[in-house]
């Protein structure tokens, strides 16, 4: 008798627990506990990432939905800036040479190509990391589309004194205007596939916004399924048997959500996008895509806000900044260590507050603040052992109204400070790392900027390295032998420069993407989060370290500076903050779950 296992090969299993990996695909299964069958499935969605460095609209870029770039576009003016996404956030990539928007883009983040543009620039060509000059289109034109690669290219449409029906394609020096053109001239339109098999569609017709595709294969356009809207501004991704579309813009003029699917003759409404985009960032294929940036809130505005695109057997769940308990006393200037759910900030200031300076501390579980022991001294700017936990940390250093510098050092067994031996120099504004036992305090002014590193190893304090720029109101974390310090003040303003501790130097590596100080901090040598600050005035950006470069991560819900942060990098606590604010938000990494599927009769 024909049965499951004969018809599929696998058995249906009888489980107490639901699996939790991707060998459920395909499989049915008993679940005892519950009293079901059940299954995985297939789903379709949007899910939020993170947010570009630089908000933009009108760039150009391609590549695939975990290893992409975005290169030029216009903010309030036009821009040179590229942007690369790594899957998880976006990082400062190399300069284009004239800063121009409106362009196409074809290929890969290691082998890309951009074209046309307002204004007319050659195409240029990049292997990751920098661009260089190509050949120029036949027909210079702006709003145009693209597709293929960086050596067998092709570019269609576009607007310059009129809409355009030019196709042409590059060989990866030379543009070659080809015989068939578009029978619907147009601009403003998504295109994506290779040099042989390419997709047109939507777009500008002028004067009116249009619903037709046309479908290249190689030597002539003809027509395709009519997507189900008439929009320009649309972007696209995946091939022509095989494609994704999204946003756009309808008349009268509305910023779109709707996503459709393209199966070689037909499109297919999808989930929307939960932030409607118009002429953003794209990439990817119909199963994987992304869409960053674009006009996003009315015509004429830049927004960063990122989405990814997934049809997976998983439930994905981007990484998020939430709101955690309320601070007992809103402070700044506080320090911090310790976990999510085993978390301590400790003195601080309040502004116009009467005492000033704190000796505050409160103990934090993951959903509320109590209060702690009191420090010895009150004061503000003092460094922390980071790494500590809520029953052993210490902090050293700080300052008070004056100013006066202090030297004092002071550990926490969870209930009571201890006065320690104090600190060679006293020192305000600096940086601390490591355990209680084993901490790294760094830079600060002592009165004026410092790059000294002091050492504690339980019973005494050694001078450690050098840091190589001297500066204040930086971050770090990690461990004396494996830091990290970030950002700060340095002469002759703000630094984006990180620096890495090994127990006796420090070595600079890739610095952050946006310059700040008084920021929060959370993580290891490997991988952390930077957060909040003065860029001036507030900031509620967040950045991602992955041990060799920084990239943006989802912003704080407030900005704010002058905040605690402690925790790891998909844990993380970012506590008070400028000017005396009590809020805690709480930073949960993205996340993954199977599709699971109860099986009913019905």
């Amino acid at each position: 008798m024909t049965n499951y296992k004969n018809i599929f090969g696998k058995p249906v299993k009888f489980l107490a627990t639901d699996p939790d990996n991707t060998e459920a695909e395909g499989q049915i299964w008993y679940n005892s506990t519950s009293g079901t069958f059940k299954s995985v499935v297939v789903g379709e969605a949007w899910s939020s990432a993170s947010n570009m460095i630089t908000a933009r609209h009108a760039g150009a870029g391609a590549g695939i939905q975990t290893a992409n770039f975005l290169a030029g576009g216009y903010s309030t003016t036009n821009l040179t800036n590229t942007e690369e996404y790594n899957g998880s956030g976006w990082e400062t990539g190399g300069a284009i040479p004239t800063a121009t928007r409106e362009n196409a883009g074809a290929g890969t983040l290691t082998a890309g190509l951009i074209f046309g543009g307002n204004p007319p620039t050659s195409a240029l060509e990049y292997d990751g990391s920098a661009w260089t000059a190509g050949g120029s289109l036949n027909t210079a034109r702006q709003s145009l589309a693209g597709a293929g690669t960086q050596t067998a290219g092709l570019g269609f449409a576009g607007y310059d004194t009129a809409d355009s029906a030019a196709t042409e394609s590059y060989d990866g020096s030379t543009w070659t205007t080809l015989p068939g053109t578009l029978n619907d001239s147009r601009y403003s339109l998504a295109g994506f596939g290779i040099q042989t098999a390419a997709l047109a569609v939507a777009g500008l017709d002028s004067p009116a916004r249009t619903n037709v595709t046309e479908e290249w294969n190689g030597s002539i356009w003809t027509a395709g399924g009519t997507y189900p809207a008439s929009v320009s501004g649309i972007k696209g991704a995946g091939t022509v048997s095989a494609g994704l579309a999204f946003g756009g813009a309808s008349s009268p003029p509305t910023i779109l959500t709707t996503t459709a699917s393209y199966d070689g003759s037909t499109w297919t409404s999808k989930p929307n996008m939960a932030v409607a985009k118009s002429s953003s960032s794209y990439a990817g294929t119909t199963s994987a895509a992304i869409a960053g940036g674009g006009i996003q809130t009315a015509p004429g505005t830049s927004g960063s806000a990122t989405e990814e695109f997934n049809k997976s057997i998983n439930v994905i769940t981007g990484a998020a900044w939430s709101s955690g308990g309320n601070l007992n006393t809103g402070r700044q200037v506080t320090a911090g260590a310790g976990t999510l759910t085993a978390g301590l900030v400790m003195g601080g200031r309040v502004p116009g507050g009467s005492p000033y300076t704190r000796v505050a501390t409160e103990e934090y579980d993951g959903s509320s603040w109590t209060n702690g022991g009191d420090m010895n001294t009150s004061r503000q700017g003092a460094a922390a052992s980071n790494a500590g936990t809520q029953t052993a940390a210490t902090t050293f250093g700080g300052a008070a109204p004056g100013p006066t510098l202090f030297n004092n050092h002071e550990s926490y067994d969870g209930s009571t400070w201890t006065n320690l031996t104090v600190l060679p120099a006293a020192r305000a504004a600096s940086s601390g790392l490591g355990t209680a036992s084993a901490s790294l305090g760094f830079g600060g002014y002592a009165p004026s900027l410092t790059n000294t590193s002091v050492e504690w190893n339980g019973s005494a304090w050694t001078s450690g390295g050098n840091m190589n720029i001297a500066r204040k109101y930086l971050r770090g974390f990690g461990t004396q032998t494996a830091g990290l310090g970030i950002t700060g003040t340095a002469a002759p303003g703000k630094t984006t420069s990180t620096e890495e501790y090994d127990g006796s130097s420090w070595t600079s590596v890739a610095g952050v993407n946006s310059a700040r100080d008084v920021a929060g901090a959370a993580g290891i040598q490997t991988l952390g989060l930077l957060y909040g600050g003065s860029p001036p005035g507030t900031t509620n950006a967040t950045e991602s370290w992955n041990g060799s470069f920084w990239f943006s991560a989802p912003s704080l819900s407030t900005a704010r500076n002058y905040l605690a942060g402690f925790g790891i990098q998909t844990s993380a606590v970012a506590a008070g903050g400028g000017p005396a604010s009590t809020a805690t938000e709480e930073f949960t990494g993205e996340t993954t779950a199977l599709n699971l599927k109860t099986l009913t009769t019905s």
